[in-house]
């Protein structure tokens, strides 16, 4: 049996990456065989198979042909007399068609190592421009391989693709997936560069595009727009290794900002408002999950607010925890605080370990969240006063840590 590794496997080895998973391509068999050989079918489209004992994936060699709009439009055909040739060619990149065989041997028929070598994503063929997830793709790639850059005939590819409406014909499912795929990768910023180079942004997330070209409030790094401000926030929140739902509520904190009417620009008053329902629009549109939608539209509305603690009333402090349901669900909570610490540095700030608001937010709420509620249920006579009685105890808490911070001022 002829079986290669092919893809990433290979093009990871030979960056010196690690291997996470390989795929084969077999050569020269017929599905009978495959299964003669205790291979277990999984393919639904073609035919794709489970070694009997590694488990890894292994799939005939076969060649695709455009059938309709979109990227499930194709079909398919394996048979004995697909070439190995023939089956890279309909891949996306150069850096993913080059397969090895047992010994090592590469085969590289579309330049695939010297692309490696010169750190670019290029095409393999014109096919490229039949499947629209390859422009999410690209992005991606773009994220996670930070000095490669992008070929500029394989650009002008993707902008044609998208000036033709296919990128309008994917699947919110699957376009999250790439998002969220992109979005944890080392430099989630360059995802976004990529698909606003090509036009797909503005397809697919339109309220992210908006943002480019529209001023920060002077106090706000002014140097850069609320467009670079949003990928200096979503950099940081990689280089702190938040989990993904930080990572998308950064990503949408500001969407808000990008439709401040322009006669008040480059103030932004009430953009929270607008944000936390964009946030929420945006992230049901393409299901995100959620734990990420609903901290994406918590940040929206309140990472505002959340550095001025220092100058916010008790009473507005409390009502804060009370809103985000702080109390209930902390750990959400906490999430929010690195949220909008991601916002700071984004703001031209120094990363350090700690942003100084969170630090007294996370202060307040554990002296909030030790309130013996049940004690004061159990001591209250008249039922009814229960929940203004646990306000009260929790705003005496905020002002006893004031007190404290002044005396030790």
């Amino acid at each position: 049996m002829q079986a290669f590794v092919v893809g990433g496997a290979v093009r990871d080895a030979l960056l010196g990456l690690p291997v996470k998973d390989r795929d084969w391509v077999v050569v020269g068999e017929t599905p009978e065989a495959m299964l003669a050989r205790g291979f277990r079918p999984v393919g639904k489209d073609f035919p794709v198979f489970l070694h009997p004992v590694s488990n890894e994936e292994y799939a005939l060699a076969r060649t695709e042909r455009k059938s309709g709009r979109g990227y499930t439009g194709f079909v398919c055909h394996a048979s004995p007399d697909v070439t190995l040739e023939q089956d890279l060619l309909r891949r996306d990149l150069t850096i993913n068609a080059i397969a090895r065989d047992a010994d090592g041997t590469l085969t590289d028929p579309y330049g695939g190592v010297a692309d490696l070598n010169a750190r670019v994503f290029r095409h393999v063929s014109p096919a490229f421009a039949e499947d629209p997830v390859r422009i999410l793709r690209v992005a991606r790639f773009a994220a996670r391989f930070g000095d490669f850059g992008l070929a500029p005939e394989t650009l002008k590819l993707m902008q044609d693709m998208v000036s033709a409406g296919e990128v309008d014909h994917l699947v919110p499912e699957r376009v999250w997936q790439e998002l969220s795929r992109g979005l944890m990768e080392d430099s989630p910023s360059r995802m976004i560069r990529t698909l606003r180079a090509c036009g797909a942004l503005a397809r697919i997330l339109p309220e992210v595009d908006a943002l480019f070209g529209v001023p920060q409030p002077a106090q706000h790094h002014p140097e850069v727009d609320t467009g670079e401000h949003v990928l200096m926030v979503i950099d940081a929140s990689a280089r702190a290794g938040y989990p993904l739902a930080v990572r998308w509520a950064c990503l949408l904190h500001d969407l808000g900002k990008g439709a401040t009417p322009a006669a008040i620009l480059p103030h932004h008053y009430g953009h929270e408002a607008r944000g936390e329902h964009m946030a929420r629009e945006v992230s049901e549109r393409l299901k995100a999950p959620t734990d990420c939608r609903d901290l994406a539209v918590m940040v929206a509305r309140e990472h505002g607010i959340l550095g001025q603690i220092d100058i916010l009333r008790p009473e507005t402090v409390v009502k804060v925890l009370e809103r985000c349901d702080a109390l209930r669900r902390p750990e959400r909570f906490l999430l929010m605080l690195d949220a909008a610490a991601c916002d700071a540095h984004g703001r031209g700030r120094e990363q350090t370990a700690d942003w100084d608001p969170g630090a007294r937010w996370r202060q307040i709420l554990n002296r909030v969240r030790a309130i013996d509620a049940g004690r004061i249920a159990r001591e209250c006579t008249a039922k009814t006063q229960i929940p203004e009685r646990i306000h009260c105890a929790r705003l005496d808490a905020v002002k006893a840590i004031r007190a404290e911070t002044s005396a030790a001022d």
